[in-house]
């Protein structure tokens, strides 16, 4: 019962960035020629991510992507039969996400701005499938190695994980939009091409070799420089000393106990004189 939780979950947060992020691509369009469509859209993927990551994080780990569960195999952190779940709920979220944004625009009368869904491409390269491999290993390798560096046992990061990985992903928004549309994540790429179809269909096959590349990259370098770390672990502060008061002997009690008595004794012996001599 807990897995199907977390495949459901993954469903949704995929739903949720395909939804958003190719959807405000779709609006804004990413030209070249202006870099408004570029912040907006980097910034809605980056969004997506913060927002899930504390929505669906505490559920699934929001993954919403194969080649992060891919780096997060590679490192130990989830079971091979774990991964395949969370690979095909993703791809069901991104499908899904595609058909609601086709739904809408075409409902609404509303123009593709982008021509495709969103659909990643290799304009920006030309048209060579050599350069937009490299583009997607290097960029996925940038944001996988963020991921786990962030979400890594051994580390102390707090509750900033999310924010960190959400601003990473705009980063590598911001330089990829304008060579192959930034893909890296075989789930998001796969449900606008297939909506798509055409061009976008035929050059999927680099948005899936890519990022796994990537993924399989960052998850063996961060292995290997991660293995001789120790375990960082707060210090946890000593208790300041106490200052214990000596308690006063019996002696010193018999003492002040007899001061007492021959004091009191003095006082009505003084007023006994007084009253006789009146």
């Amino acid at each position: 019962m807990e897995s199907i939780k977390k495949y459901i979950a993954e469903v949704i947060g995929t739903f949720v960035l395909v939804l958003l992020g190719c959807g405000t691509a779709m609006l804004v369009g990413c030209d070249a020629t202006s870099g408004g469509g570029y912040i907006l859209t980097a910034l809605a993927f980056g969004l997506v991510i913060v927002g899930m990551a504390y929505c669906i994080g505490n559920i699934s780990g929001c993954h919403i992507n194969p080649a992060v569960s891919l780096g997060v195999l590679l490192t130990g952190g989830m079971t091979f039969t774990d991964f395949i779940g969370y690979v095909v709920s993703q791809c069901v979220g991104a499908i899904a996400g595609a058909g609601m944004l086709k739904a809408i625009f075409n409902l609404g009368d509303v123009t593709d701005m982008t021509g495709g869904y969103g659909a990643n491409g290799l304009a920006g390269v030309n048209g060579n499938a050599g350069a937009g491999i490299l583009v997607e290993i290097l960029l996925t390798f940038i944001f996988v190695m963020t991921i786990l560096g962030v979400t890594s046992k051994k580390a102390n990061h707090g509750s900033f994980g999310g924010l960190i990985i959400g601003l990473t992903l705009t980063l590598v928004h911001i330089f990829g939009i304008g060579l192959t549309g930034t893909s890296v994540n075989p789930a998001r790429s796969l449900g606008p091409a297939l909506l798509a179809g055409g061009d976008a269909l035929g050059d999927l096959w680099v948005f899936i070799v890519g990022p796994f590349v990537g993924a399989l990259l960052a998850a063996f370098v961060y292995k290997f420089l991660e293995s001789s770390n120790k375990v960082v672990k707060p210090v946890a502060e000593k208790p300041a000393a106490k200052t214990v008061t000596p308690a006063k002997t019996t002696a010193s009690k018999s003492n002040s106990n007899k001061k007492k008595r021959n004091n009191d004794l003095s006082s009505l012996r003084s007023g006994s004189f007084f009253i006789a001599i009146k």
